[in-house]
C-alpha cells in the first residue's frame, strides 16, 4: 500500500511559513515526490529552477535513511510548456530519455513522476500542444523503459480525472499500453471546482453521482471508474487528495438557504469578478505565471491556514464562530466568513477518512497528497492512513 505525498521544493526555503525536510513525518510515508523538475526548450536539459534544487540531494539522503522511496515529479501546472516538443520526434525522445536517466542517476532517485498537464490539451495557456502528444508520450515511455536505467526506475504519472486524450481530443477508451510502462497512475482528484466554475462546489469530491446533473463535474468515483474501464488495474491506481481548498466571494443572500441565517446553501453562486487572496502560500495576482502573464489571485487556503485564521479549531474541527456545513454526497466541508463574505470548500479529517475507506474498499494502490506542507500536525495524513489500513506506532 502506498502512502505518499508531493513535496513542493519552493516551500522549503522561500515560503512563509517554510516547510523543511525537518518537518516531514518520514515514518508515515512510503514514497515522496520532490516537485518540480521542469523540461526546457533544450530537450537535453531539465531544470530545478524555482524548486530549491540545492535541497534535493539532502532530500534523497534523508528519504533513503528513513526507508522512503525518493522520486522527482517532472512538469506541473507551470512546468509543462515543453513536454510536447520533448517527445515530439524520435530524435527528441532519445534526448529526453537521456536527460531523464542522467538526472535520475545524478540524484540517486528511485523514480520519476510525470506530471504533464496535459497531453493534447492546453493547461496554463502557453504550453506547446500537438495532436499526437499522447502517442508520442507512450513512445517516449517505451524507450525509457528499454533503457537500462529507466528499466529500474519506478515510473508514475499524475493525471487528470479522465484518461489521456487521443489525436481528436477525445478521452482514450483503451490505455492498456500505458499500463505496461507505468508502475502507477496518480489521479489528481482536486481543482474540480474553483474560480472557473459557475458555482461554489467541492474542490476534491469523493462522489458526485448523488448531486444534480449540473453539479456533476467529476469525482474520485468517476475518475477511478473511467481509468479502470480504460484498462488500468485498480491496484495500479493511486488517488490524489488535497490538503487545501478554494475560496469564493459569496454575498450573504446567496450563502444561506432562503429564510435561514445559519444553514449554508449548496452550490451557491459567487462573484466571478472578485478573486479573493488566499493564505500566505497563495498565488497573488501581482506575480507573473510561467507564461509571463498576471493571473488573478488563486484564492487557495491550505489546511493549516484554516486553523491559523480561526476558521477551524486547533484539532481541525468546525467552530461555532463561523457557519459551516458538511456535504455528505461529495464528502466535503464548507466554512463561511460572513464579515468578509468568503466561502471556502476544503477537505478535513472526515473527508480524508472517507477517501481512505474508498481506497481500501476498492483495492486501490494508495494515496498521494498535494502537498506535504498543507497539512497541520498530520491531522489529514493520520486520518487517511488509519482509514486506508496503515498501522502507526504513535
Amino acid at each position: 500500500m502506498i502512502s505518499s505525498t508531493w513535496l513542493a521544493g519552493w516551500h522549503i526555503t522561500d515560503a512563509t511559513p517554510t516547510f523543511g525536510l525537518r518537518n516531514i513525518s518520514w515514518s508515515k510515508y512510503t514514497d515522496i515526490y520532490y516537485s518540480f523538475a521542469v523540461p526546457t526548450a533544450d530537450t537535453r536539459t531539465i531544470t530545478l529552477n524555482g524548486s530549491d534544487g540545492s535541497a534535493l540531494p539532502s532530500f534523497v539522503e534523508q528519504a533513503h535513511a528513513h526507508g522512503v522511496n525518493a522520486h522527482v515529479s517532472v512538469g506541473g501546472w507551470g512546468g509543462s510548456i515543453y513536454f510536447s516538443s520533448s517527445v515530439g520526434s524520435a530524435e527528441n525522445r532519445t534526448l529526453f530519455v537521456k536527460a531523464i536517466t542522467d538526472f535520475a542517476t545524478k540524484y540517486s532517485l528511485d523514480g520519476i513522476n510525470f506530471d504533464w498537464e496535459y497531453p493534447n490539451d492546453q493547461g496554463i495557456g502557453c504550453n506547446i500542444v500537438g495532436a499526437n502528444d499522447t502517442s508520442n508520450f507512450l513512445a517516449f515511455l517505451q524507450e525509457l523503459r528499454a533503457d537500462p536505467v529507466g528499466a529500474k526506475l519506478t515510473l508514475s504519472a499524475a493525471t487528470a480525472i479522465t484518461p489521456f486524450l487521443d489525436s481528436t481530443g477525445s478521452a482514450l477508451t483503451n490505455v492498456s499500453a500505458f499500463v505496461s510502462v507505468f508502475d502507477r497512475l496518480m489521479l489528481m482528484n482536486y481543482d474540480i471546482w474553483g474560480s472557473w466554475s459557475t458555482a461554489v462546489g467541492p474542490n476534491s469530491p469523493l462522489n458526485d453521482s448523488c448531486a444534480a446533473p449540473e453539479n456533476q463535474q467529476g469525482s474520485a468515483v468517476s475518475a477511478v471508474t473511467a481509468w479502470h474501464a480504460a484498462g488500468v488495474p485498480l491496484e495500479k491506481i493511486v488517488l490524489g487528495v488535497a490538503s487545501y481548498g478554494h475560496s469564493f466571494s459569496v454575498n450573504k443572500t446567496s450563502a444561506f438557504v432562503p429564510g435561514s441565517t445559519t444553514q449554508l446553501a449548496a452550490y451557491p453562486t459567487f462573484n466571478a469578478s472578485d478573486f479573493p487572496l488566499g493564505d500566505s502560500w497563495d498565488n497573488a495576482a501581482t506575480v507573473p505565471d510561467a507564461c509571463g502573464l498576471l493571473e488573478t489571485n488563486g484564492g487557495v487556503y491550505d489546511f493549516w491556514s484554516l486553523i491559523e485564521r480561526g476558521y477551524l479549531t486547533a484539532e481541525g474541527n468546525f467552530t461555532s464562530a463561523y457557519p459551516s456545513r458538511y456535504d455528505s454526497c461529495s464528502q466535503t466541508p464548507y466554512v463561511y466568513d460572513e464579515d468578509n463574505e468568503l466561502m471556502i470548500s476544503f477537505d478535513n479529517a472526515e473527508s480524508f477518512a472517507a477517501k481512505g475507506n474508498f481506497i481500501q474498499q476498492y483495492g486501490l494502490a494508495g494515496f498521494a497528497m498535494w502537498e506535504a506542507g498543507g497539512d497541520s500536525n498530520d491531522i489529514l495524513l493520520d486520518s487517511i492512513r488509519e482509514a486506508t489500513g496503515f498501522e502507526d506506532d504513535c
